[in-house]
């Protein structure tokens, strides 16, 4: 297949929005690693699979089940606290569970599967572009107001309660963000591009950058030139897109050995 196709009418919406969605995924996964919750979003993003399949046996759409699946996800997670890795382990194994078995009920419902696992990014709608680019916005209108209260609740854990201050606002437009990103990104990506994209880039990031701001930049960076190398090589190869995306992504996981060879 010619890369010229890349630049086709028919594929510039999907690229437009996978890159929209390269922005946005890295700088909230920086939130969540930050947090030390990186793992929690392939949990959501498991439960909410199961749940888009589940809409599906139910007759309703495939949006909407995985909306409710994350949501129930995401409450879970901050209902328990100071949840673990254990605890995201499980989520994300019970969604995986969910999706596999509820597959099987029908035509329908295994090809509902396949696209929330796999993902469908060269079947994006203009509703979906619209959707990226609302996110991009929202993340970046409040990303300094959540970096700084993300940032003061990292490195000062009892900062809120000694000034009786509220955290719920933060925490709960944190948690919302999350979730929309990682119901939009299930629907377009896949599962594992989009928790690729919340995982890899800031791991990267968070070795090779020196300060917060820098940490994030890298981060879409990185992102954005994933998304950018792995759309071209899938449509070059005539490969689908999100395991091609993940290949990329991780083949730039060597570049965290920089700093140390360079004496750093």
């Amino acid at each position: 297949m010619s890369l010229s196709l890349a630049w086709d009418p028919m594929f510039r919406l999907p690229l437009l929005t996978g890159l929209l969605l390269a922005v946005a995924l890295p700088l909230l996964g920086a939130g969540l690693r930050l947090r030390e919750q990186w793992l929690s979003s392939l949990g959501v993003a498991q439960m909410a699979a199961a749940g888009g399949v589940a809409g599906v046996l139910l007759h309703a759409p495939v949006i909407a089940g995985a909306l409710l699946g994350a949501l129930l996800a995401g409450a879970a997670r901050m209902l328990a606290g100071a949840a673990r890795n254990e605890h995201y382990a499980l989520m994300l194994l019970a969604g995986w569970a969910g999706v596999m078995l509820l597959a099987m009920h029908g035509h329908e419902a295994q090809m509902a599967a396949v696209h929330l696992l796999n993902g469908q990014l060269y079947f994006s709608s203009p509703a979906q572009f619209g959707a990226a680019s609302l996110l991009v916005v929202l993340v970046l209108l409040s990303g300094r107001w959540l970096s700084r209260r993300l940032l003061q609740a990292r490195l000062f854990p009892d900062h809120f309660r000694a000034n009786r201050q509220p955290a719920w606002p933060h925490e709960l437009g944190f948690e919302a963000l999350v979730v929309g990103a990682i119901v939009l990104g299930i629907g377009t990506l896949g599962v594992m591009a989009t928790f690729g994209m919340i995982f890899l880039p800031p791991w990267i990031a968070f070795r090779l950058a020196r300060g917060w701001l820098p940490a994030l930049l890298l981060s879409v960076a990185l992102g954005v030139a994933a998304c950018l190398a792995g759309f071209l090589l899938a449509l070059g190869l005539d490969l689908p897109f999100g395991p091609t995306l993940v290949a990329v992504l991780a083949a730039l996981a060597p570049l965290r050995l920089w700093r140390r060879r360079a004496g750093i």
